[in-house]
């Protein structure tokens, strides 16, 4: 199989990366698929799927009826946000512009009516609202204050620290991570954020991206196989593809995760869809677990791309 042709047989959404990072593609072209992203395909879709209250499916983290018994649902307006912002939507797109300025003046978080770039209580919907304001351009300045007061004395974050947790939490902390990451990115940081990101992500290299730290033990086998969407989940493929976009010559900690994704790739040249995180979506962008993933594969190569030209 031509894997990159079967990649560039997909969505706009998926097309530009695969453009812009497995091909060479000139910047135009990039920039001209990318802008498919809101007026066609699944970014279209998604983006008209929001309410005139500006909320998906009536609810900032949950849905206004949830009554999916097999799994969290994802079709509120945190997820919906979370997949527009993996699919590349152009930030400064109308159509992306009048989506985000509907939930800043409408969207709510359940637990405690703040509006939806205040944050809520638990930092790995924090560290999601911090990566989300600074893609969109709106300020999370206060937020991302918060995240660097409570990052743990191991270096990461537990969003059951409040119910007295002192150790940190692989999920949690992936999520916190990645939005300091984009906040960085987007505003250049503060000193305070830039440190509490490198401790952050200490704390994942000296586990080596799945161990413990006091054993060596592997925490969980389930993180060597590799979802997408990743919602709130860690797995070793969500970890090094962190430290890729991060950027710079990559820590020869990444070593061992980057040969477990390595050893994942199937004969085809493709990887697969693992360990879907059960819950309501507005419609599937995979065929299905044991099949073939784009998303995946576009990951997969693209970290592998990254880590084989370390210097």
């Amino acid at each position: 199989m031509d894997v990159i042709a079967w990649l560039l047989e997909s969505d706009p959404a998926l097309r530009w990366q695969v453009l812009r990072d497995l091909t060479g593609a000139a910047p135009g072209t990039v920039t001209a698929e990318r802008n498919l992203v809101a007026t066609s395909g699944w970014g279209a879709r998604l983006l008209a799927l929001q309410g005139a209250d500006g909320q998906w499916d009536g609810g900032t983290y949950w849905p206004d009826h949830d009554d999916d018994p097999h799994g969290q649902p994802w079709t509120a307006t945190t997820y919906s946000l979370l997949l527009l912002r993996d699919f590349g939507l152009n930030p400064a797109a109308q159509e992306a512009r009048h989506a985000v300025s509907l939930v800043r003046d409408n969207s709510r978080w359940e637990e405690g009516n703040q509006p939806f770039f205040d944050g809520e209580t638990e930092p790995c919907i924090n560290g999601m609202v911090v990566g989300l304001g600074a893609y969109f351009g709106e300020n999370v300045d206060a937020v991302v204050d918060r995240l660097v007061g409570e990052q743990l004395p191991d270096g990461g974050w537990n969003c059951e620290a409040e119910r007295g947790s002192v150790r940190s939490s692989f999920h949690t902390t992936i999520c916190v991570l990645e939005g300091l990451l984009e906040y960085e990115q987007a505003t250049g940081g503060t000193g305070a954020s830039r440190q509490a990101r490198h401790r952050g992500g200490e704390y994942l290299l000296e586990r080596r991206l799945h161990r413990r730290k006091s054993t060596g033990a592997e925490v969980s086998p389930e993180w060597l196989q590799f979802s997408y969407p990743t919602r709130w989940f860690y797995d070793v493929l969500r970890g090094v593809d962190y430290f890729r976009s991060a950027g710079g010559p990559p820590d020869e900690r990444l070593g061992e995760a980057v040969e477990a994704v390595r050893s994942r790739q199937q004969p085809d040249g493709s990887w697969l869809l693992e360990n879907t995180h059960p819950g309501k979506v507005h419609f599937t962008l995979e065929d299905g677990d044991g099949q073939p993933s784009r998303w995946n594969t576009l990951r997969a190569l693209r970290v592998l791309s990254w880590y084989g030209g370390r210097q």
